[in-house]
């Protein structure tokens, strides 16, 4: 990366910095290769954070599909998440799960599965196979008692698994469907498929392991037996174990991932959180493949309002790029991600994925339930993974007064409305934008894959003024 007029001698956010144009023989978008070398095998450089009103088997499940990885929150049981981690590896790489229910089901039933899933449909099914579709708008202004018999669509359009995503693409839209459950060769229910996720088949590779299943990563704690929980995530088939706490430059956190590098030592282990390259060496020493960078950035979190301990986060992941380059390692931006603009400069910065948090919280995969407001308006609950909340759900079993005392120690907002864009939804209409976004910047930059990004961005200070001039004003 090089700087417009010189590197200041101050630290810098992502909204306090600009990328300047190149010459550039890139010829579109499409042609640049957005896939990371770090050994997390993904195809698009996105994680999903390990926050529990984030990360769960649905996002897990569309991430990796559309190339990125999510990661399992360190509080989930390993018996949950070794359930999770053979669901998701079961999940077909093309179409998405399909949501079912049966004739004699409800209404009730249909509006309670219906906000699971952003392609909208429940497939009504009678002995494994679909004979109806049910939407929002069929259940609109039908008594919730009603069943689906009365209700589901039966004029159905199926796709084979075997379609090839541009065939069932040609096909849906001759046909002038959204989507289409999809069957095998005897007719039985595997999947659904809608037009926009056809086409994003033939965009997105997804993320797969050695056997050509989806990846899925999960987090470990520094306290406890770090070593023997890792172990068992590696055999429940996690390909990414991060070992995580809010302070990473500690020697409880180098003991940690010293017994995770032992106990895992074929499986890409990134650890954080750092904001220097000391920390990054450190890190790197105790075994760490990947180290993750930030602290007090995220939306959730109020550490460096509690505190005062942090750092602006494009300088950071600036230095710790650099650090873990000269060792052979890499980095991940976690946190402070609010516009697609923030993953292209964290990249730019020599990241080789980015982490986000409370963004995508606000999806229809993201785990908590969707409510609505006075308004009417959608929206799911975010929580810090520092707040006394999260503390108070992985203190569970400490007694009355361990928990009493660990509860007055917070850094991070217990809730949080995070409303869903009517715009998208879902969270690959995030990483559609995202995706977009990145690829554009490369296209700016001259560059044609993430390497070569990191190597010729050419970055500026800018006022804030200069950050508002470069907003849209939707009202005009």
């Amino acid at each position: 990366m090089r700087w417009l007029h010189g590197e200041p001698g101050y630290d810098l956010t992502y909204a306090d910095v600009f990328m300047v144009p190149n010459r550039s023989s890139v010829g579109s978008r499409l042609d640049v290769d957005l896939s990371t070398d770090d050994g997390t095998g993904t195809t698009v450089p996105i994680i999903a954070a390990n926050m529990t009103a984030v990360s769960g088997r649905r996002m897990a499940e569309t991430l990796a599909r559309r190339g990125g990885l999510a990661v399992i929150p360190q509080d989930i049981p390993a018996e949950i998440v070794s359930d999770v981690v053979s669901w998701v590896k079961a999940r077909p790489l093309v179409h998405d799960t399909a949501l079912t229910l049966h004739l004699t089901d409800t209404v009730s039933d249909a509006l309670a599965l219906l906000s699971k899933r952003a392609h909208g449909a429940v497939v009504v099914v009678a002995d494994g196979k679909p004979v109806g579709v049910v939407t929002e708008a069929d259940c609109a202004g039908v008594d919730r008692f009603t069943q689906l018999r009365q209700i589901a669509s039966r004029d159905l359009v199926t796709v084979a698994a075997t379609m090839a995503p541009e065939e069932a693409f040609a096909e849906l839209t001759a046909r002038r469907r959204k989507l289409a459950p999809v069957v095998d060769a005897d007719g039985r229910l595997t999947g659904i498929l809608t037009r926009q996720a056809a086409l994003r088949a033939t965009l997105y590779a997804p993320n797969v392991d050695s056997s050509g299943r989806l990846r899925v990563a999960a987090a470990v704690g520094i306290n406890g037996d770090a070593g023997a929980k890792a172990r068992r995530l590696v055999e429940a088939g996690v390909d990414v174990l991060v070992v995580d706490t809010a302070h990473g430059h500690q020697e409880r956190m180098l003991e940690a991932l010293r017994l995770v590098r032992r106990a895992a030592p074929d499986v890409p282990v990134a650890a954080g959180n750092v904001v220097t390259g000391d920390g990054v060496a450190d890190l790197a020493d105790a075994g760490a493949d990947i180290i993750k960078v930030g602290v007090g950035p995220g939306a959730m979190c109020t550490t460096r309002m509690m505190t005062g301990v942090g750092r602006p986060q494009f300088s950071a992941v600036l230095e710790c790029a650099a650090a873990a380059r000269r060792l052979g390692r890499h980095v991940w931006a976690d946190g402070g991600v609010r516009h697609p603009r923030d993953v292209a400069l964290a990249l730019a910065a020599g990241a080789s994925n980015v982490m986000v948090g409370s963004w995508f919280a606000g999806t229809y995969e993201s785990p908590g339930d969707i409510h609505r407001d006075a308004d009417g308006r959608s929206y799911k609950e975010n929580f810090g993974m520092a707040s006394a909340r999260a503390v108070r759900l992985r203190t569970a079993e400490d007694t009355a007064y361990d928990r009493a005392r660990k509860a007055l120690f917070e850094e991070g907002i217990s809730t949080s409305r995070m409303y869903l864009d009517p715009q998208r939804p879902g969270v690959e209409d995030l990483l559609d934008s995202i995706v977009a976004g990145v690829r554009s910047a490369c296209t700016y930059a001259g560059a044609s894959n993430l390497a070569e990004f990191a190597e010729l961005a050419y970055v500026g200070v800018q006022s804030a003024a200069g950050f508002t001039e470069g907003a849209p004003l939707s009202d005009w």
